[in-house]
């Protein structure tokens, strides 16, 4: 791979300033923060913003590309946007001193294209789904995925990234260090909406039919990603469910091979968004049964993502070794606070659409916040912004949400 002088230039411009910025102290202190929340040792409540509606964010042309090449600019626009991040909306991010150079993997898919009519509108990814599985013969077309790793694309990458970086930024060459178990999320672009609440009830054996195949699709995936060597130890900076950061003390485990990293050296994650209004009998029956199949092999483990869960507790508890239940805005956060106490991360969502309104009011923020924090004192607590689809062109939105969530989440030390 020839990379030219201007665009390695660039790079390691970059590459500079990520190397700088991870070797300050304050990022083991905030990674000490994190293993501690992590561990479920009470801290002041973790701040996190994720998710974020970077076609929007372009302030003073700091995310615009200067490379050419394509594979640099896949580089540049994660350097770009982590160094943006640190700049203006910090919060209690952890920046890495090195820069990872992830296995090329190719994946097959599961053989079902999805039917549905999508906004056009940049950044939404709202959709009215048409059924696809409307049948048993049309579950069968769920393929199990092959996954390959493409050791001599991975080997090409890691030398040219080497090169670039060359005694400024260290580069590692890293694994799948996490996936999400959402069987359910992929599914229902298949079925449709209405047609799955129906058929719970009026074809129940045919909804197992489909989950059950799903599920088989998804652990075929894992397996294959273990057999090859292509997972990594899940304990670093990166984000583990719908939370924040997965730094801790317990992963990878006592029983670790780095050469051959199994997913009881990870975090799980798994979800059932589309379950949101469904009974906790059914998200039981139809739902969580299954998930447990995935979440039993991982050290640790994450639930839930955008549904609100403040009433489906006493299930959760059966997952094996779960650690973060999320919370979303649409919980009920006394009800929530009482039912979850210290025993897991309580991983709250503030709400997005605070920050997409005519004006932008900072004390609703605000109040939400210390609202919730209000509550769940007792609790092991993080605020983790996400799903974040528009700050209507105004990034300096972002920024102060930053700085006001860190106000008030240093009040509750």
């Amino acid at each position: 791979m020839k990379i030219s002088d201007a665009d390695k230039n660039v790079l390691r411009e970059l590459g500079r300033r990520q190397a700088e910025i991870g070797n300050l102290p304050v990022q083991k202190e905030k990674a000490a923060l994190w293993r501690q929340l992590n561990g479920l040792t009470r801290t002041r409540p973790l701040v996190w913003i994720n998710e974020i509606p970077w076609w929007e964010m372009n302030f003073d042309d700091e995310l615009t590309l200067r490379t050419e090449d394509e594979f640099c600019r896949g580089i540049e626009t994660g350097l770009r946007r982590t160094l943006y991040q640190w700049d203006h909306m910090r919060a209690d991010m952890v920046v890495d001193p090195e820069i990872q150079c992830p296995y090329a993997v190719r994946d097959t898919g599961f053989g079902l294209e999805v039917n549905a009519v999508r906004s056009d509108a940049e950044g939404m990814t709202a959709a009215d789904y048409l059924p696809v599985i409307k049948t048993e013969e049309d579950i069968e077309k769920i393929q199990m995925p092959t996954v390959t790793v493409d050791g001599e694309a991975t080997e090409r990458n890691y030398q040219a990234m080497c090169e670039i970086f060359d005694g400024v930024l260290p580069v590692e060459k890293i694994g799948v260090t996490h996936m999400w178990c959402a069987p359910w999320d992929i599914l229902i672009q298949w079925w449709g909406i209405t047609e799955l609440y129906m058929d719970m009830i009026d074809r129940p054996q045919f909804v197992h039919q489909g989950i059950s195949r799903m599920m088989d699709a998804l652990v075929a995936r894992l397996d294959q990603l273990e057999e090859q060597c292509a997972l990594s130890a899940g304990n670093n900076s990166h984000r583990v469910g719908s939370g924040g950061l997965g730094i801790t003390d317990e992963l990878p485990g006592s029983d670790f091979d780095p050469r051959h990293v199994r997913p009881i050296n990870q975090w799980g994650t798994a979800t059932g968004q589309i379950f949101s209004e469904v009974s906790p009998d059914m998200h039981e029956e139809f739902c969580l049964q299954y998930e447990r199949r995935w979440l039993e092999r991982f050290g640790l483990n994450c639930y839930g993502c955008c549904e609100p869960l403040h009433n489906k507790i006493h299930l959760l508890r059966t997952i094996p070794r779960l650690r973060r239940i999320s919370m979303s805005t649409w919980v009920d956060v006394s009800v929530a606070a009482e039912r979850i106490g210290a025993d897991f991360v309580f991983s709250y969502k503030p709400n997005p659409a605070v920050l997409a309104t005519d004006g932008w009011n900072p004390e609703v923020a605000r109040a939400e916040l210390r609202r919730v924090l209000e509550q769940t004192r007792g609790c092991v607590v993080e605020l983790i912004l996400k799903d974040i689809s528009t700050v209507r062109n105004d990034p300096p939105r972002l920024w102060k949400w930053a700085d006001l969530a860190m106000g008030v989440a240093e009040g509750f030390s």
